[in-house]
Protein backbone atom coordinates (compact mmCIF):
# COMPACT_ATOMS: atom_id res chain seq x y z
CA UNK A 1 0.00 0.00 0.00
CA UNK A 2 1.46 3.39 -1.02
CA UNK A 3 1.96 6.21 1.43
CA UNK A 4 -0.54 8.99 1.89
CA UNK A 5 0.40 12.65 2.41
CA UNK A 6 -2.07 15.36 3.37
CA UNK A 7 -1.53 18.89 2.08
CA UNK A 8 -3.29 21.56 4.16
CA UNK A 9 -4.43 24.32 1.80
CA UNK A 10 -4.76 28.03 2.43
CA UNK A 11 -7.23 30.24 0.64
CA UNK A 12 -7.80 33.97 0.58
CA UNK A 13 -10.82 35.69 -0.89
CA UNK A 14 -11.93 32.47 -2.57
CA UNK A 15 -8.56 31.70 -4.16
CA UNK A 16 -5.92 29.20 -3.09
CA UNK A 17 -2.61 30.77 -2.14
CA UNK A 18 0.34 29.77 -4.29
CA UNK A 19 2.11 28.20 -1.31
CA UNK A 20 -0.58 25.50 -1.33
CA UNK A 21 0.55 24.38 -4.79
CA UNK A 22 4.16 24.52 -3.62
CA UNK A 23 3.18 22.24 -0.72
CA UNK A 24 1.83 19.69 -3.21
CA UNK A 25 5.16 19.79 -5.07
CA UNK A 26 6.95 19.32 -1.74
CA UNK A 27 4.79 16.29 -0.96
CA UNK A 28 5.77 14.81 -4.32
CA UNK A 29 9.45 15.36 -3.47
CA UNK A 30 8.96 13.58 -0.15
CA UNK A 31 7.50 10.54 -1.93
CA UNK A 32 6.75 10.64 -5.68
CA UNK A 33 4.52 7.56 -5.35
CA UNK A 34 2.44 8.80 -2.41
CA UNK A 35 -1.25 9.62 -2.70
CA UNK A 36 -1.61 13.38 -2.23
CA UNK A 37 -4.79 14.38 -0.40
CA UNK A 38 -5.63 18.07 -0.17
CA UNK A 39 -7.62 19.52 2.73
CA UNK A 40 -9.26 22.92 2.25
CA UNK A 41 -11.33 24.73 4.90
CA UNK A 42 -13.63 27.72 4.55
CA UNK A 43 -17.16 29.07 4.77
CA UNK A 44 -17.80 29.38 1.02
CA UNK A 45 -18.24 26.75 -1.71
CA UNK A 46 -14.80 25.14 -2.06
CA UNK A 47 -15.44 22.83 -5.03
CA UNK A 48 -13.61 25.04 -7.55
CA UNK A 49 -10.62 25.41 -5.25
CA UNK A 50 -10.56 21.64 -4.81
CA UNK A 51 -10.52 21.11 -8.56
CA UNK A 52 -7.71 23.64 -8.93
CA UNK A 53 -5.67 21.68 -6.41
CA UNK A 54 -6.24 18.54 -8.49
CA UNK A 55 -4.85 20.37 -11.54
CA UNK A 56 -1.69 21.15 -9.55
CA UNK A 57 -0.99 17.57 -8.54
CA UNK A 58 -3.34 16.46 -5.75
CA UNK A 59 -4.97 13.06 -6.27
CA UNK A 60 -8.11 13.91 -4.33
CA UNK A 61 -9.32 16.76 -2.14
CA UNK A 62 -11.39 16.99 1.02
CA UNK A 63 -13.30 20.23 1.49
CA UNK A 64 -14.68 21.28 4.89
CA UNK A 65 -17.26 24.05 4.79
CA UNK A 66 -18.63 25.65 7.95
CA UNK A 67 -19.71 29.14 9.02
CA UNK A 68 -17.12 29.04 11.82
CA UNK A 69 -14.38 28.70 9.19
CA UNK A 70 -15.10 32.04 7.54
CA UNK A 71 -12.01 33.58 9.11
CA UNK A 72 -9.05 31.71 10.51
CA UNK A 73 -8.93 30.66 14.14
CA UNK A 74 -6.63 27.95 15.41
CA UNK A 75 -9.54 26.32 17.22
CA UNK A 76 -11.85 26.18 14.21
CA UNK A 77 -9.31 25.16 11.59
CA UNK A 78 -7.65 22.82 14.07
CA UNK A 79 -10.89 20.93 14.61
CA UNK A 80 -11.59 20.72 10.89
CA UNK A 81 -8.12 19.59 9.81
CA UNK A 82 -7.74 17.18 12.73
CA UNK A 83 -11.01 15.47 11.75
CA UNK A 84 -9.67 14.89 8.23
CA UNK A 85 -6.29 13.72 9.52
CA UNK A 86 -7.85 11.24 11.96
CA UNK A 87 -10.04 9.83 9.20
CA UNK A 88 -7.26 9.55 6.62
CA UNK A 89 -4.40 8.39 8.92
CA UNK A 90 -1.72 9.87 6.63
CA UNK A 91 1.98 9.10 6.67
CA UNK A 92 2.81 12.78 6.18
CA UNK A 93 1.39 16.30 6.42
CA UNK A 94 2.68 19.35 4.53
CA UNK A 95 1.67 23.01 4.88
CA UNK A 96 3.12 26.39 4.00
CA UNK A 97 5.27 28.17 6.60
CA UNK A 98 2.97 31.17 6.60
CA UNK A 99 1.41 33.12 9.46
CA UNK A 100 -1.43 30.57 9.54
CA UNK A 101 0.88 27.60 9.09
CA UNK A 102 3.16 28.77 11.91
CA UNK A 103 0.16 29.05 14.23
CA UNK A 104 -1.77 25.92 13.25
CA UNK A 105 0.87 23.23 12.70
CA UNK A 106 2.47 23.21 16.20
CA UNK A 107 -0.97 22.79 17.75
CA UNK A 108 -1.79 19.93 15.38
CA UNK A 109 1.58 18.29 16.03
CA UNK A 110 0.94 18.42 19.78
CA UNK A 111 -2.49 16.82 19.40
CA UNK A 112 -1.07 14.14 17.10
CA UNK A 113 1.91 13.55 19.43
CA UNK A 114 4.17 14.20 16.45
CA UNK A 115 7.37 16.06 15.72
CA UNK A 116 7.41 18.98 13.31
CA UNK A 117 10.07 20.18 10.87
CA UNK A 118 9.35 23.85 10.27
CA UNK A 119 10.45 26.32 7.59
CA UNK A 120 12.00 23.84 5.14
CA UNK A 121 13.50 25.51 2.05
CA UNK A 122 14.42 22.32 0.17
CA UNK A 123 13.93 18.57 0.24
CA UNK A 124 16.84 16.31 -0.70
CA UNK A 125 17.24 12.55 -0.92
CA UNK A 126 19.44 10.89 1.68
CA UNK A 127 19.43 7.27 0.59
CA UNK A 128 15.80 6.22 0.66
CA UNK A 129 14.71 8.99 3.03
CA UNK A 130 13.89 12.65 2.43
CA UNK A 131 16.12 15.19 4.16
CA UNK A 132 14.58 18.56 4.97
CA UNK A 133 16.90 21.56 4.60
CA UNK A 134 16.12 24.49 6.87
CA UNK A 135 17.98 27.70 7.77
CA UNK A 136 19.34 28.26 11.28
CA UNK A 137 21.19 31.11 13.06
CA UNK A 138 19.18 33.77 11.18
CA UNK A 139 20.00 32.20 7.82
CA UNK A 140 23.77 32.08 8.33
CA UNK A 141 23.80 28.26 8.23
CA UNK A 142 21.61 25.36 7.15
CA UNK A 143 20.79 22.03 8.73
CA UNK A 144 19.29 18.81 7.40
CA UNK A 145 16.55 17.02 9.29
CA UNK A 146 15.69 13.37 8.63
CA UNK A 147 12.57 11.87 10.20
CA UNK A 148 13.32 8.28 11.15
CA UNK A 149 10.05 7.34 12.81
CA UNK A 150 6.44 8.46 13.03
CA UNK A 151 4.55 11.08 11.06
CA UNK A 152 6.40 13.22 8.53
CA UNK A 153 5.07 16.68 9.42
CA UNK A 154 6.69 19.66 7.71
CA UNK A 155 6.06 23.29 6.80
CA UNK A 156 7.75 24.80 3.74
CA UNK A 157 8.89 28.38 3.21
CA UNK A 158 7.01 30.09 0.34
CA UNK A 159 8.85 30.67 -2.96
CA UNK A 160 11.42 27.92 -2.47
CA UNK A 161 9.89 24.76 -3.95
CA UNK A 162 8.38 25.46 -7.40
CA UNK A 163 4.82 24.19 -7.91
CA UNK A 164 4.13 21.49 -10.47
CA UNK A 165 2.84 22.47 -13.90
CA UNK A 166 -0.90 23.06 -13.95
CA UNK A 167 -2.53 20.20 -15.86
CA UNK A 168 -6.24 20.47 -16.60
CA UNK A 169 -6.30 16.88 -17.90
CA UNK A 170 -5.85 15.59 -14.34
CA UNK A 171 -8.93 14.34 -12.55
CA UNK A 172 -9.70 13.37 -8.99
CA UNK A 173 -12.46 13.34 -6.43
CA UNK A 174 -13.37 16.50 -4.54
CA UNK A 175 -15.33 15.34 -1.51
CA UNK A 176 -17.19 17.58 0.93
CA UNK A 177 -16.79 16.46 4.54
CA UNK A 178 -19.13 17.53 7.34
CA UNK A 179 -17.36 18.57 10.51
CA UNK A 180 -19.19 20.13 13.45
CA UNK A 181 -16.86 23.01 14.30
CA UNK A 182 -17.91 24.06 17.80
CA UNK A 183 -16.64 25.65 21.01
CA UNK A 184 -14.84 28.50 19.29
CA UNK A 185 -13.55 30.71 22.11
CA UNK A 186 -12.03 33.26 19.73
CA UNK A 187 -14.58 35.47 18.00
CA UNK A 188 -13.39 37.48 14.98
CA UNK A 189 -15.46 40.65 14.78
CA UNK A 190 -13.70 42.19 11.80
CA UNK A 191 -10.56 41.80 9.71
CA UNK A 192 -8.68 44.95 8.67
CA UNK A 193 -5.86 44.36 6.23
CA UNK A 194 -3.22 47.04 6.40
CA UNK A 195 -0.99 45.47 3.78
CA UNK A 196 -0.92 47.14 0.39
CA UNK A 197 -3.22 45.89 -2.29
CA UNK A 198 -1.90 43.75 -5.10
CA UNK A 199 0.84 41.13 -4.82
CA UNK A 200 1.11 39.38 -1.45
CA UNK A 201 4.47 40.24 0.11
CA UNK A 202 5.23 36.74 1.38
CA UNK A 203 4.65 35.19 -2.06
CA UNK A 204 5.94 37.97 -4.34
CA UNK A 205 8.56 37.05 -6.92
CA UNK A 206 9.86 40.63 -6.90
CA UNK A 207 10.18 42.82 -3.80
CA UNK A 208 11.31 46.44 -3.59
CA UNK A 209 12.14 47.23 0.04
CA UNK A 210 12.89 50.60 1.58
CA UNK A 211 14.86 51.54 4.68
CA UNK A 212 15.59 54.70 6.61
CA UNK A 213 17.35 56.02 3.53
CA UNK A 214 14.00 56.83 1.90
CA UNK A 215 13.85 59.67 4.49
CA UNK A 216 10.06 59.87 4.88
CA UNK A 217 6.72 58.35 3.89
CA UNK A 218 6.75 60.17 0.55
CA UNK A 219 10.07 58.49 -0.18
CA UNK A 220 8.21 55.21 -0.61
CA UNK A 221 6.23 56.54 -3.58
CA UNK A 222 8.94 55.81 -6.20
CA UNK A 223 9.39 52.35 -4.63
CA UNK A 224 5.72 51.61 -5.19
CA UNK A 225 6.05 52.79 -8.78
CA UNK A 226 9.09 50.57 -9.36
CA UNK A 227 7.32 47.58 -7.79
CA UNK A 228 4.31 48.25 -9.99
CA UNK A 229 6.28 48.18 -13.26
CA UNK A 230 8.04 45.00 -12.11
CA UNK A 231 4.82 43.31 -10.99
CA UNK A 232 6.13 43.05 -7.45
CA UNK A 233 5.42 44.10 -3.89
CA UNK A 234 6.86 46.71 -1.52
CA UNK A 235 8.53 45.83 1.77
CA UNK A 236 10.48 47.71 4.42
CA UNK A 237 13.14 47.40 7.07
CA UNK A 238 12.25 47.70 10.72
CA UNK A 239 14.03 51.06 10.79
CA UNK A 240 11.63 52.46 8.20
CA UNK A 241 8.65 51.06 10.12
CA UNK A 242 9.91 52.44 13.45
CA UNK A 243 10.34 55.85 11.81
CA UNK A 244 6.67 55.63 10.73
CA UNK A 245 7.50 55.86 7.04
CA UNK A 246 5.21 52.88 6.43
CA UNK A 247 3.07 50.31 8.20
CA UNK A 248 4.58 47.39 10.13
CA UNK A 249 2.68 45.06 7.79
CA UNK A 250 5.52 45.69 5.31
CA UNK A 251 8.32 44.78 7.72
CA UNK A 252 10.84 42.20 6.51
CA UNK A 253 13.36 40.69 8.88
CA UNK A 254 13.87 38.54 11.94
CA UNK A 255 10.84 40.07 13.67
CA UNK A 256 8.88 40.61 10.46
CA UNK A 257 8.21 38.56 7.35
CA UNK A 258 10.76 36.14 5.94
CA UNK A 259 10.78 36.31 2.14
CA UNK A 260 12.64 34.55 -0.68
CA UNK A 261 11.71 36.31 -3.94
CA UNK A 262 13.46 35.85 -7.27
CA UNK A 263 14.53 39.50 -7.11
CA UNK A 264 14.99 41.63 -3.98
CA UNK A 265 15.82 45.31 -4.42
CA UNK A 266 17.04 46.87 -1.17
CA UNK A 267 16.70 50.65 -1.33
CA UNK A 268 18.30 52.80 1.36
CA UNK A 269 18.74 49.77 3.63
CA UNK A 270 22.01 49.52 5.58
CA UNK A 271 21.84 45.74 6.04
CA UNK A 272 21.47 45.06 9.75
CA UNK A 273 21.68 41.36 10.60
CA UNK A 274 18.05 41.36 11.74
CA UNK A 275 16.95 42.50 8.27
CA UNK A 276 19.25 40.09 6.46
CA UNK A 277 17.66 37.22 8.37
CA UNK A 278 14.42 37.92 6.53
CA UNK A 279 15.69 38.24 2.95
CA UNK A 280 19.26 36.90 2.55
CA UNK A 281 18.03 33.75 0.77
CA UNK A 282 16.53 35.77 -2.09
CA UNK A 283 17.73 34.46 -5.44
CA UNK A 284 19.06 37.81 -6.71
CA UNK A 285 19.72 40.80 -4.44
CA UNK A 286 20.22 44.33 -5.75
CA UNK A 287 21.33 47.01 -3.27
CA UNK A 288 20.94 50.75 -3.81
CA UNK A 289 22.65 52.89 -1.19
CA UNK A 290 24.72 56.07 -1.17
CA UNK A 291 27.06 54.60 1.49
CA UNK A 292 29.60 52.33 -0.26
CA UNK A 293 30.45 50.75 3.11
CA UNK A 294 26.87 49.68 3.84
CA UNK A 295 26.65 46.07 5.03
CA UNK A 296 23.93 45.27 2.48
CA UNK A 297 26.58 45.27 -0.27
CA UNK A 298 28.27 42.28 1.36
CA UNK A 299 25.40 39.98 0.38
CA UNK A 300 24.18 41.79 -2.76
CA UNK A 301 24.65 40.25 -6.20
CA UNK A 302 24.55 43.74 -7.72
CA UNK A 303 25.19 47.06 -6.02
CA UNK A 304 24.51 50.64 -7.04
CA UNK A 305 26.17 53.40 -5.02
CA UNK A 306 24.24 56.64 -5.33
CA UNK A 307 21.18 58.65 -4.39
CA UNK A 308 18.08 56.47 -4.62
CA UNK A 309 15.98 59.46 -5.67
CA UNK A 310 18.13 59.79 -8.81
CA UNK A 311 18.52 56.05 -9.47
CA UNK A 312 14.95 54.78 -8.99
CA UNK A 313 13.33 57.11 -11.59
CA UNK A 314 16.02 56.10 -14.12
CA UNK A 315 15.37 52.43 -13.41
CA UNK A 316 11.64 52.92 -13.87
CA UNK A 317 12.16 54.78 -17.15
CA UNK A 318 14.54 52.10 -18.45
CA UNK A 319 12.21 49.22 -17.50
CA UNK A 320 9.25 50.91 -19.14
CA UNK A 321 11.24 51.45 -22.33
CA UNK A 322 11.97 47.74 -22.76
CA UNK A 323 8.46 46.52 -21.91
Amino acid sequence: MSEKIIVIGENRDGTLRNVTFEAVAAAKKINPDAEIVGVICGAEDLANQGQELIYYGADRVITIQHDNLKTYTSEGFGQAVLAAVNEESPDGIVMGHTSIGKDLTPKLAAKLDSGLVSDAVDIENEGDQPAFVRPIYSGKAFEKKIITDGLTFVTIRPNNIPPLERDESRSGDVIAKDVDVTDIRTIIKDVIRKASEGVDLSEANVIVAGGRGVKNADGFKPLYELADVLGGAVGASRGACDAEYCDYALQIGQTGKVVTPDLYIAVGISGAIQHLAGMSNSKVIVAINKDPEANIFNIADYGIVGDLFDIIPKLIEEIKSVK
